[in-house]
């Protein structure tokens, strides 16, 4: 049986409960007592009736005695006067009355059974209605409870709803202000964007014109000196120290202010060669035409790598005299197995390099204008984006998607080396002038160059976005990003940057040496000659240095920065 104190029962369930097991009890019990009720109600019943009927059948005494005096009046009276029943007619009468006052309470007596049978069922009915009541009022209380929940919930929805709405509303009126002053800036923008052009136009416009008048300058001098030259009659001695000196003097002479020094002394160094015989206007000719060269630097000078021994340079065998341009295709062939990503000549121009997507190099001799298969290289780790050849065109270099590199030696089907050390796809691998120095670009924003002699990499440049291609140059790599930008980086000397717009260097004053200021307050020295990095001086200086003064005797060097710092150097 349920009690109260049961969890989620209203109170007033287990007093129901008591009520109709109390009910049910009190129906069990008076069923055993159906049959005697009737019965002892039937008796009272026939007792009460023998007790009317027998205060019926006494006479009054008044009545009798009425009844013996006028009887003999009351018989002349006629035939309509009243007669009293005899007692066999009454008790007939009776008997007829009780029979059917018997009938009368079974008949009565069947319809209470009935009646209470069906108050029986009426009743459980009324139970079974009412617990379902109480059922359906504690759901609706229920009901009503989450009714009340929802309610209080949606009115906080409603009040959220209203806190977002007027902050949107502030935010879209922020947004207004915000994209009125966007609009304003940028019609600022366009305006300095615009001014800039401008500007740097009629800057443009005004260095064109320094330079043409530098120019014209330069053309004005050196046809003077020409003109001097060819004039000039020189007396030539078989003595190599005569001549040296002569030759000497008159290199002084000629030498322009801005030439660097290196042309006098190659000029000295050829002319001091002994010779049979020439006359003075082939010597003096032959030495203008060396000079003219010399300032249109038609001269190639050996240099070196950055902190390296001399290496050799090789320059293609071919030489072209003039490009002619191509009108129709002679071969064609499916090479690959899939998209084909790079393709190059070697330095002979009869071997061919090509690179795909399906992991091959294939290599191809160019005869009779048609392509003859050669080699294949395998063993890339990836597609291949770009492929070059060493200044001799015996190794093949690949940039692949593995983050690697690859370098193959021509005859050799399989890689011999791998420069790891990108952390996404190489797109672009390219040697230096020499077949011992390489350079990489990658999409992890950087450019790497590599020493192949060791397979190290000896210097990483990071960069804001990530590289396409590099060109490489005697110190210069060229490099192309996807921020549409070109960028131009100086490998002679690592670390070395610029600090500002108008950073200035100057020479040496027997122009042996370059000397430069960096942003991070060190001077870099070069050699002239063989453009390698002599030296790098560090210590007052903590900003950027702008400018540096080499002394006319050689002996002292000045530099400032930008921290309001003068440094004398010996």
């Amino acid at each position: 049986m349920a009690g109260p104190s049961d969890p989620g029962v209203p109170a007033a369930r287990w007093k129901r409960h008591i009520v109709r097991q109390l009910r049910q009890r009190d129906r069990t019990q008076k069923a055993l007592f159906l049959e005697l009720v009737p019965a002892y109600n039937r008796l009272l019943e026939k007792a009460e009736l023998l007790a009317q009927f027998s205060e019926k059948l006494q006479p009054e005494p008044t009545a009798v005695t009425r009844a013996l005096h006028q009887g003999a009046w009351e018989e002349e009276s006629g035939p309509d006067s009243y007669q009293v029943p005899s007692p066999a007619a009454l008790r007939v009468k009776w008997q007829e009355e009780e029979e059917g006052l018997r009938l009368v309470c079974g008949e009565m007596a069947y319809q209470v059974v009935e009646k209470s049978a069906a108050l029986g069922t009426l009743e459980s009915q009324l139970e079974e209605r009412q617990s379902r009541l109480a059922a359906l009022e504690a759901r609706v209380a229920q009901l009503q409870e989450a009714r009340e929940k929802e309610a209080g919930q949606v009115d906080a929805r409603r009040a959220l709803n209203a806190a977002q709405r007027a902050a949107y509303e502030a935010l879209r009126v922020h947004v207004g202000h915000q994209e009125a002053a966007l609009r304003r800036l940028e019609e600022e923008a366009r305006d300095l964007l615009d001014r800039l052009v401008r500007r740097k136009a009629r800057a443009a416009a005004e260095r064109n014109l320094r330079n043409e008048r530098r120019e014209r300058a330069k053309q004005a001098r050196v046809s003077q000196e020409l003109k001097k030259a060819a004039k000039r009659t020189v007396s030539i001695s078989e003595s190599p120290d005569t001549l040296g000196d002569g030759i000497r003097e008159e290199a002084d002479t000629l030498a322009l202010a801005a030439e660097p020094a290196f042309l006098e002394s190659e000029v000295g160094e050829k002319w001091k060669r002994p010779f049979r015989s020439a006359s003075a206007t082939s010597l003096t000719l032959s030495r203008c035409v060396d000079v003219v060269k010399g300032l249109l630097d038609f001269k190639k000078r050996r240099g070196h790598s950055v902190g390296g021994a001399p290496e050799q340079r090789y320059q293609s065998i071919p030489v072209c005299v003039a490009a002619r341009l191509p009108t129709r295709a002679q071969d064609v062939l499916d090479a690959h197995l899939s998209e084909v990503n790079a393709v190059r000549f070697g330095p002979s121009s009869s071997l061919l390099a090509t690179g795909g997507a399906d992991r091959l190099i294939l290599l191809w001799n160019v005869v009779g204008g048609r392509l003859e298969a050669n080699q294949t290289l395998e063993g890339a780790g990836g597609s291949i984006t770009s492929v070059d050849f060493d200044p001799s065109g015996s190794q093949v270099l690949a940039a692949t998607y593995n983050k690697a590199a690859q370098l193959w030696k021509v005859g050799e089907a399989q890689s011999k080396e791998t420069l790891s050390g990108h952390t996404d796809k190489v797109t672009a691998a390219k040697f230096k002038l020499t077949r011992h120095q390489a350079v990489t670009g990658s999409r992890d924003r950087t450019v790497k160059e590599w020493d192949l002699g060791r397979a190290y990499c000896s210097r990483t440049i990071n960069v804001l976005s990530y590289c396409n291609d590099v060109v490489c140059g005697d110190h210069v790599i060229i490099s192309g990003h996807n921020d549409q930008k070109i960028r131009f980086w100086d490998s002679r000397a690592d670390g070395f940057r610029c600090g500002s717009d108008w950073t200035k260097a100057v020479f040496s004053p027997d122009r042996s040496y370059a000397l430069a200021g960096s942003w991070d307050g060190a001077l870099y020295i070069w050699d002239v000659d063989t453009g390698k990095l002599e030296s790098s001086l560090r210590g007052p200086h903590c900003a950027a240095v702008n400018a540096v003064a080499w002394c006319y005797s050689g002996s002292h060097v000045v530099s400032v920065d930008q921290a309001r710092k003068v440094v004398l150097w010996h």
